[in-house]
């Protein structure tokens, strides 16, 4: 047999047991879609934490607060430091520029700040961070090591906001690991388990193909085949129902879950979920359909 008429045969047998069991089937497709549509959530929400980490390093500023006393080439030597470090863009604002600032930001009341005799605000550099130079972590080093300046009455970026936002973010993806590991055995078993109904019904078909002289392989490959097919359409039912849930949310989410959008939507890279969502699908299935037909090549 040559192997185009193997490959067509193995085919035909899988969707023509698929259709004579549809029942046994469908449950091993809704088993698998049921996980797959979790493991698409859990790398959403996961995804956008991390774009919301990052367009929240966009706004909060790298601020450094200079002492009356800051001798003027030595601050020239900071912004210069600083600009190569990050390749950030750097401001110098006077006292009376952040006092106008001040004034602004508390409106009515800010009135009373012109009366002031002495600006009490301190000379600062204002530091805007490109998105490659905001992680929690360098800033912080940064921090300190700006802080140990004797001419540096303070630091201030957020960080206590950043450092919350990591560990949210971190916290997430290790939930996202564990979910994934116990989603994947708990689907395997099951969909094995469910697969062994289909193939005990063929199990006189598999003791004659062995006693005939069929391989393991041979008797081995309709199954997976079927395996296969299980985890596509289980991917593609995950796929629009993980891109239905997206869009309801985005509308009837509302103050929920409306902190984590931005601009009112969630970003997705939905070709590479739509392939990750596929491949794990067709490894869930595979890997059930593997297991479920191994006992009954003992014979």
């Amino acid at each position: 047999m040559s192997t185009s008429a193997r490959v067509a045969y193995f085919v035909r047998t899988a969707i023509g047991s698929m259709v004579r069991s549809p029942f046994v089937h469908v449950i091993a497709v809704a088993a698998l879609g049921l996980s797959l549509v979790g493991f698409g959530m859990a790398r959403i929400a996961s995804s956008q934490l991390d774009a919301l980490l990052a367009s929240l390093g966009g706004e909060v500023e790298f601020t450094v607060y200079l002492a009356t006393d800051a001798p003027p080439a030595q601050v020239d030597e900071l912004e210069r430091a600083l600009t190569n470090r990050t390749g950030g863009t750097l401001a110098r604002i006077s006292p009376a520029t952040a006092l106008g600032r001040l004034a602004a930001q508390l409106g009515e009341q800010g009135k009373a700040l012109t009366e002031l005799g002495d600006n009490p605000l301190p000379w600062s550099l204002e530091l805007k961070l490109p998105p490659n130079s905001r992680e929690p972590a360098a800033l912080k080093q940064l921090a300190e090591k700006t802080r140990a300046l004797p001419f540096v009455s303070g630091v201030d970026y957020g960080e206590e906001a950043l450092e919350r936002l990591g560990v949210i973010s971190r916290a997430m993806r290790l939930a996202g690991l564990v979910a994934f590991v116990l989603v994947f055995l708990t689907t395997v078993i099951v969909v094995s388990a469910t697969l062994q109904l289909a193939i005990f019904a063929r199990r006189e078909e598999i003791e004659i193909q062995k006693l005939v002289g069929g391989t393991d392989r041979f008797v081995r490959m309709p199954f997976l085949i079927e395996g296969a097919l299980q985890g596509i359409f289980a991917g593609l039912f995950a796929l629009a129902a993980v891109f239905a849930l997206v869009r309801w949310v985005e509308r009837e989410g509302g103050d929920l879950v409306g902190f984590l959008m931005l601009d009112g939507r969630f970003v997705v890279a939905w070709g590479r979920l739509a392939l990750e969502q596929l491949g794990l699908g067709i490894a869930l299935g595979l890997s059930g359909s593997f297991i479920a037909v191994r006992r009954f090549l003992r014979v």
